[in-house]
């Protein structure tokens, strides 16, 4: 196994993208790219002109052609200045997907990983939520088909995984158990995944294909234990990420009175624990410095993973401005971060940039309609009839409380599809010309950025962090 120094955490939708993943690869560390969302990304990009190419260009690449010609021809708009008009958007993704969304995700995940892999021969990694379920099949496929190294999951316990890598790579057909609300333990709810019904061709055209690593990303020993004795299949490595990472974080064991997270001893990992356990291991959450980095490697890990310095980088995918306007509050000490236990509605605490014209102004917040158009972290639900549903917090209250979800459920949530897309650049137009805002999100590392990273300069790059952590001397600053 190929043990790296540095993971660049996968930040998600599209901070994350191919060309920071590519960047830090060709470091010789880590590049990991966000899995979440590619199909929609995919759109955007070709309706938005792919002005240079690269979308074109894995294309080309990928082995099956005709579902690629038929992607081309629904969604690539030559660039021809400023987007007036909203994104196209594909169904939704149901327990039983079209060979439509299958192809449309596998293709959207191999183009994603080809372009970061693309020139190279370093690895490359690709994160994914266990929480968003039922594009998972289609995505590790098609990332396995562009040849990806390393598979990380988080934001739930991945006890499925190994086996589907394992099938995949014989381009064996698979199926994922779903978690869905209101079920009993004789309910057996499954998403199904059949390669040569998908592309006809597969056994002809293709041979096995690598088996990437895969590396939960846990925050216990014994989430630890459990996978190693209950998973599937072959484990070989954990990220250990603590409560000061961004993103979703695991529920804290206490909550103070004003309803705030207290994350405490109890909430810590007890590293010796899983020093013992004999896997690598990578520490996150507020490694940023080369301190944090020797006391990572002196407590037995293999390294560290870092997710915020590498997402106010200059080569992450998160849009310039808001990128700008966000480093200009951390030169003024101005910056405030917030766990909060509403806004995702996945019910996982959720760290929020509170930073104006972002979702996080109440009058931003207030003026936007809820729609659910994106549908990536819907909850599965058992309807009266026996089949399974789909309802999302974020979206419209009549249609959520008509599915069975509770009024309380809707407060302060936003709808992190649209929001984490309009970060990356790519915000949904309304027909009436309403524009999706952003919403930031950020581990506690953020202030940090202006003493190690910035230095008195407006922006600084990805090998800037590297070296810092590593202990360099940096060469752009």
């Amino acid at each position: 196994m190929q043990i790296p120094k540095i993971i660049q955490g996968g930040m998600g939708i599209s901070i994350s993208d191919w060309y920071l993943a590519k960047t830090v690869s060709m470091t010789g560390q880590l590049g990991v790219i966000s899995g979440t969302g590619l199909h929609i990304t995919l759109i955007a990009r070709l309706m938005d002109g792919d002005r240079e190419g690269n979308v074109r260009r894995a294309l080309d690449n990928f082995p099956f052609q005709e579902p690629v010609k038929k992607i081309l021809d629904k969604y690539f708009v030559p660039y021809s200045g400023k987007r007036k008009t909203g994104y196209k958007r594909p169904q939704m993704w149901g327990i039983k997907p079209t060979n439509s969304i299958n192809e449309l995700t596998v293709i959207a995940n191999f183009v994603e990983v080809f372009l970061a892999k693309e020139n190279h021969k370093n690895a490359v990694g690709i994160n994914f939520l266990e929480k968003i379920q039922l594009p998972t099949l289609a995505s590790i496929y098609g990332a396995m088909l562009a040849g990806v190294n390393y598979i990380f999951m988080g934001a739930g316990i991945p006890m499925q995984i190994p086996a589907i890598i394992e099938k995949l790579s014989n381009h064996e057909d698979v199926n994922y158990k779903l978690d869905v609300t209101g079920s009993s333990k004789e309910d057996d709810f499954r998403i199904n995944f059949e390669p040569g019904k998908i592309f006809p061709e597969i056994g002809e055209k293709i041979g096995n294909l690598c088996k990437p690593y895969f590396v939960p990303i846990i925050s216990s020993v014994v989430l630890a234990k459990a996978l190693l004795k209950r998973a599937s299949g072959k484990i070989d490595g954990f990220v250990i990420e603590n409560s000061t990472a961004g993103g979703h974080n695991a529920p804290p064991r206490s909550v103070s009175a004003e309803g705030k997270a207290v994350y405490g001893a109890k909430d810590e990992v007890d590293l010796q624990q899983i020093k013992e356990i004999g896997l690598p291991f990578w520490l996150a959450g507020d490694y940023y410095s080369h301190e944090k980095f020797l006391a990572a490697i002196e407590q037995g890990a293999a390294g560290v993973q870092v997710g915020t310095a590498f997402a106010f980088c200059k080569e992450s995918g998160m849009d310039p401005e808001i990128r700008k306007s966000i480093i200009e509050k951390i030169k003024k000490d101005s910056i405030e971060i917030v766990t909060d236990f509403k806004a995702s509605p996945t019910g996982f605490p959720f760290k929020v940039v509170q930073h104006s014209g972002s979702v996080t102004d109440k009058d931003v917040y207030n003026e936007r309609c809820r729609i659910c158009d994106i549908g990536l972290l819907r909850q599965a639900y058992k309807k009266e009839d026996g089949e399974v549903g789909f309802r999302c917090s974020a979206e419209p209250e009549d249609a959520f409380i008509s599915k069975g979800g509770k009024a309380e459920e809707l407060e302060g949530t936003v709808c992190l599809c649209n929001n984490l897309f309009a970060t990356a650049g790519m915000p949904q137009i309304r027909k009436d010309g309403y524009t999706e805002p952003p919403v930031v999100t950020s581990g506690d590392a953020l202030n940090s950025i202006k003493n190690n990273f910035l230095k008195g300069c407006n922006e600084y790059s990805a090998s800037d962090v590297i070296d810092l952590i590593l202990g360099k001397k940096t060469k752009s600053l």
